[in-house]
């Protein structure tokens, strides 16, 4: 104990089991909806034989169903989080509410362009990467609209799901929901490559087990960063504001 207080480094509990629940729900949910909805715009598969041997579209709409729900409640998970999680998962980490993100944005941005060599301390989401999740689950929320909408016609009757095709009117009609839809799919795939990417960047870099922390939840963190630095400020209720 009185080597890790003697530390300037701190292993902290960063990423709460929600969060971690959510995003491996989310990634996993992305790739199943992303191939089961590849093969629905273009099925390739024919089987011959009796018809409940055949029905390879029917598996393969029903498989993205259930992916669409576990990827729908991911989502709602997360954003209730966001309000009743620890420090590092709430919402002001998406939007740059407090002045000191507001003042770590340029510095975030200059280390991300190679004219910093060293990132603001930030020890969850840094304000860039905050915003754009913000962005992300802006597609998150289309992606679930849409696909409400395209599935809607085909709901039970009755069903409350009927009622998402009154918003088929606002995108354009069923078949520009299906186009952004697939639009949505793509964005989100080459945000998963860049998110990896700039994972495994900052971990390097920062040396802090970003990439291992949404395993474990835990990061190493200079205490300085714990504490007080230069985009940190104290709000009137004496607490840090990161």
């Amino acid at each position: 104990m009185s080597a890790e207080a003697d530390s300037p480094i701190v292993r902290t509990y960063v990423w709460q089991i929600p969060v971690r629940l959510s995003h491996w729900l989310i990634v996993l949910s992305i790739l199943v909806l992303s191939a089961t909805g590849l093969y629905i715009g273009h099925p390739f598969l024919t089987v011959p034989g009796e018809a409940r041997y055949s029905f390879a579209m029917g598996w393969i709409k029903t498989i993205h169903l259930y992916a669409a729900a576990a990827f729908t409640a991911a989502v709602v998970l997360r954003v209730i989080w966001m309000f009743t999680g620890n420090r590092y998962a709430r919402w002001d980490k998406f939007l740059p509410v407090h002045r000191s993100r507001r003042h770590g944005l340029w510095p975030t941005i200059k280390f991300y362009l190679f004219v910093l060599r060293k990132p603001p301390g930030f020890v969850g989401h840094n304000p860039v990467a905050g915003a754009t999740y913000l962005a992300v689950f802006g597609l998150y929320f289309l992606a679930i609209a849409t696909g409400l909408t395209i599935f809607a016609p085909y709901a039970d009757v009755g069903s409350p799901l009927r009622w998402f095709a009154a918003l088929a009117p606002l995108v354009g009609g069923f078949q520009m929901a299906h186009w952004i839809h697939h639009v949505v799919m793509w964005l989100l795939l080459g945000f998963m490559v860049h998110h990896v990417y700039s994972g495994t960047l900052m971990s390097i870099i920062e040396a802090n087990g970003t990439m291992e922390s949404i395993f474990s939840g835990y990061k190493f963190v200079p205490r300085e960063d714990l504490e007080f630095s230069g985009y940190r400020f104290i709000n009137r209720k004496g607490q840090v504001d990161e």
